[in-house]
């Protein structure tokens, strides 16, 4: 049976930009191989799928090569899809995700989520991460949970825009996702992520990244509201707070394409 598929590019007010996903949903779940190689054949950041259920809808992310636990943009894109195109009338969405639940608010023709806020702690800059990235941090943290991506942080916008990385040696370095980041020069704060160890050299807007970022920055800016971009060649831009432990990235999306899979 021909299944629908949407490319959705989100964070972004028109085609071109943002970070592109796609959007399948599903009437059950299929096999979790199957999931993976749509998601491959679809070449991607992110494949999101969704499924009804009672109260909401099942969410779930495949980059080329895994299954993850949190993606933004696609969630974003997920949500475009069933507001503009499924026909959801109400204006929140509960999704069951991998990390909980995930509440999404459309508002206009902006939709937010509201995400978990990723706890902290400083550790050592690790100079062969930074020199596979091509330059020293001033400071690293990482998750207190002990997984996830850790935060480089810089001095300047520039010093971002700057960073040419060495994937393989990142890999080598045992960094398989990374975030560098600074303060921005025309907003608050700019960023961009690679993340070789999960098939995404280079991701173009990374909504997941933005529960480190903001909890760090609402802190060191000393301000909850945070104009964000992530300054990959395609660029984004997030309106986030930090509110109650939890963080809520605001953004658009424009559905690029959409058609049917015709043989799985």
């Amino acid at each position: 049976m021909p299944l629908p598929i949407y490319q959705v590019d989100a964070f972004a007010d028109g085609v071109f930009k943002g970070n592109p996903a796609a959007v399948m949903p599903l009437q059950a779940w299929l096999d979790d191989s199957l999931l993976q190689a749509i998601a491959m054949e679809n070449n991607l950041s992110e494949t999101a799928y969704i499924v009804a259920r009672e109260g909401g809808y099942d969410l779930r992310w495949f980059t080329p090569q895994v299954e993850v636990d949190l993606c933004g943009h696609a969630t974003l894109a997920a949500a475009h899809v069933l507001f503009e195109h499924i026909g959801v009338e109400t204006d929140e969405i509960l999704f069951h995700t991998r990390s909980g639940e995930l509440k999404v608010r459309r508002a206009g023709a902006r939709i937010t989520l509201d995400f978990p806020a990723t706890d902290l702690v400083l550790v050592d800059v690790d100079l062969a991460v930074c020199n596979a990235l091509g330059a020293i941090a001033s400071e690293a943290l990482a998750p207190s949970s002990g997984s996830g991506a850790k935060l480089y942080v810089y001095e300047f916008q520039e010093d971002i825009a700057k960073l040419a990385p060495d994937f393989a040696a990142l890999l080598a370095a045992g960094a398989g996702s990374v975030i560098v980041s600074a303060p921005g020069d025309e907003c608050d704060v700019v960023s961009r992520f690679f993340g070789p160890g999960v098939g995404i050299n280079e991701d173009p807007v990374t909504g997941s990244a933005h529960c480190s970022l903001v909890p760090y920055w609402a802190a060191r800016l000393h301000k909850e509201q945070l104009q964000c971009r992530q300054i990959s060649a395609r660029g984004g831009n997030l309106d986030c707070e930090l509110k109650n432990g939890r963080v809520f990235m605001t953004g658009s999306a424009v559905t690029f394409m959409q058609g049917t899979v015709e043989s799985v």
